[in-house]
């Protein structure tokens, strides 16, 4: 052997450098994570829990405060009797929101539609089943046209639907004469436009069609939502559109999907709406735009997109009418009741913001 040749270093050398490199390692190794962390990521991954929680806590306190005439079973019915348009409209606010949007229309496609109906089943000559599938035809071609401007003419979706709001609430004054057309008339011609009126008596409680359907088209929208490869592609466009894309979901297509499939369950809303009040008015269900997104934001769906659940919306719409219903047996003035959802909104996007630093 060489004597020029270096001296190998021992095995222990070996071993004393491999320890300096783990433990060098070790430092950037992130740190257990703590018990808070722990429940901000599965609060996160359970986006209805925080809402189902405050629903069993309105609850219990309001039976307590108001006592049996609050868990009065009519009276509980009567809670979803009086979300029933809420629960309806909420489910096409919540598919828009999924995918980072909103829509400020929503009120108004389902004020028009109903109309739509009305004015053709009632003196117009056309048979109630046709009114009706020409009032749900125009809400799907509202929510279409929605879908056409933001997704291929790129416009905010704040912007365009505040300007649809404007423009199908002008239509339906215009369409409808403001004029109502009363109840009676339309139990003469179109008793059918009523259909969700019907009531059905279960025991002490007593729900109509309307709410009844409002219960059925959440279990639809969720099962589409969580089951099917069009769900899948509403939450990965919400999440992330560019990495959407980049997967080979045709970001477009879905955004257009979406917003036509929001109008038509505004059309299917209408419909109910004429079915709660019994008449035709072009007035009524004006806030049912802000009371949607109430809805979707207090049941735990994010304002950014990308994670909510359809059940979360109808969590939300219940909380609603339970603290609204409970403070009215209170005694509590309306205008009281008001600001307690308010104070619900602001707290339920706060929670949303906490929230989403567990993925950041």
């Amino acid at each position: 052997m060489s004597t020029n040749e270096p001296a190998r270093p021992a095995a222990a050398d070996y071993e004393k450098a491999l320890v300096r490199s783990d433990q060098r390692v070790a430092e950037f190794e992130e740190d257990a994570p703590t018990p808070l962390m722990r429940l901000q990521r599965m609060l996160h991954s359970q986006p209805t829990l925080i809402p189902g929680i405050v629903l069993l806590l309105g609850v219990l306190m309001f039976s307590v405060i108001v006592g049996e005439r609050f868990l009065d079973p009519f009276n509980l019915s009567l809670i979803v009797q009086q979300v029933t348009i809420i629960g309806i409209l909420g489910v096409a606010q919540t598919i828009v929101v999924l995918t980072a949007g909103i829509d400020l229309s929503v009120g108004a496609i389902m004020v028009l539609t109903s109309v739509v109906m009305g004015k053709l089943a009632v003196g117009g000559g056309v048979p109630a089943p046709l009114a009706v599938s020409a009032g749900l035809i125009v809400g799907m071609v509202c929510g279409w046209i929605n879908g056409v401007l933001v997704t291929y003419v790129r416009l905010p979706p704040f912007i365009v639907t505040l300007g649809t709001w404007s423009v199908f609430f002008a239509l339906n004054l215009w369409y409808s004469e403001s004029e109502t057309i009363r109840a009676q008339d339309i139990e003469t011609e179109a008793p059918l436009l009523q259909f969700f009126g019907t009531a059905v008596d279960l025991g002490q409680a007593r729900l109509t069609f309307g709410s009844i359907f409002m219960l059925l088209l959440c279990l639809l929208f969720g099962y589409m939502l969580n089951r099917t490869a069009w769900g899948r592609h509403v939450f990965a466009v919400g999440d992330d559109p560019d990495s959407a894309r980049l997967a080979g979901i045709r970001t477009e297509r879905t955004l257009l999907s979406v917003y036509s499939l929001a109008g038509l369950v505004c059309g299917l809303a209408g419909w109910a709406l004429i079915g709660r009040i019994g008449s035709v008015s072009p007035q009524a269900g004006q806030t049912g735009n802000l009371d949607s997104i109430t809805a979707v934001v207090i049941g735990g769906t994010s304002l950014f997109g990308g994670r909510g659940a359809i059940l979360g919306t109808l969590i939300g719409a219940l909380i609603v009418g339970v603290f609204r219903n409970g403070l009215a047996l209170s005694g509590v003035n309306v205008l009281w009741q008001e600001f307690t959802v308010g104070i619900l909104i602001i707290v339920a996007v706060a929670i949303d913001q906490w929230l989403r630093k567990a993925t950041s």
